[in-house]
């Protein structure tokens, strides 16, 4: 007799749930058998994604930066299903270009919401994850393992996402709640499809190395990270070869 699925009649948040990575891993969760509450901006692409699920779903507008929202969407998320198993914090923007010359509005915008944002998750979702002993996944990148030039802010956000999930596993294991971290390099989306066509961030592009040079499958990538919520991993990696660069970290070079 087979085991029971480990994410079948589960609740499973996921922010910034209207696109690229969020929508695609709604889907792959939904197919498994969760329950899927879904966070982020844009409303009618929230419902469309909603509707097109094959569970049971219901989304709710929030922005990430906004705490006394999320609150306030922890609240309404734990009215509507009763509880909450598995939280991403996946909401995330990028913007390139030398720090020198960057503007600071949108510098800021880039760690309020990657940072800010999943600390905000983390907080508004945190009790219900420990009366459950859920699991939370933090989405950061291989711009935590390396630097890269012209996307200070994105870099300083995904390594900051980094380090907050690691400390905070420390302060909730003995509860039971478990925390990892998903790595990603340029995958498939919206968003690395919009910077390509930035000169800037072209121009980083062509200076990377294979196998960092490429952008990857979305596909693929969504469920390596599905499976890691199955298995409430410590470490997520949606690209294999990323795990041998968190191994060699301290050996890479800048826009490795």
């Amino acid at each position: 007799m087979s085991r029971h699925p480990p994410l079948r009649g589960r609740t499973a948040v996921i922010t910034g749930a209207a696109r690229g990575v969020g929508e695609q891993l709604a889907r792959s969760l939904s197919e498994r058998g969760a329950r899927l509450a879904l966070v982020g901006l844009e409303k009618s692409e929230l419902a469309r994604v909603t509707e097109s699920l094959t569970g049971e779903a219901e989304h709710w507008h929030a922005d990430v930066t906004d705490a006394a929202a999320m609150l306030r969407t922890a609240r309404l998320v734990e009215e509507r299903f009763g509880t909450v198993d598995v939280v991403v914090a996946n909401a995330g923007v990028a913007a390139g270009g030398l720090f020198r010359h960057s503007e600071p509005d949108a510098w800021r915008r880039v760690i309020e919401v990657n940072l800010i944002g999943s600390a905000n998750t983390a907080r508004a979702f945190l009790p219900a994850l420990l009366d459950s002993r859920g699991y939370y996944l933090q989405i950061a990148s291989l711009a935590a393992l390396a630097p890269a030039p012209m996307m200070t802010a994105y870099c300083a956000s995904k390594a900051g996402v980094e380090s907050f999930a690691h400390t905070l596993r420390t302060e909730v294991a003995h509860h039971g709640v478990e925390i990892g971290v998903g790595y990603l390099t340029w995958t498939d989306t919206d968003m690395v499809r919009s910077a390509e066509q930035d000169s800037t961030l072209r121009e980083l592009r062509s200076r990377m190395r294979w196998p960092a040079n490429r952008t990857y499958p979305l596909a693929p990538a969504v469920d390596r990270l599905t499976t890691g919520i199955e298995r409430r991993a410590r470490h997520v990696y949606a690209q294999p070869w990323l795990r041998a660069a968190q191994l060699v970290r301290a050996a890479l070079p800048p826009a490795a």
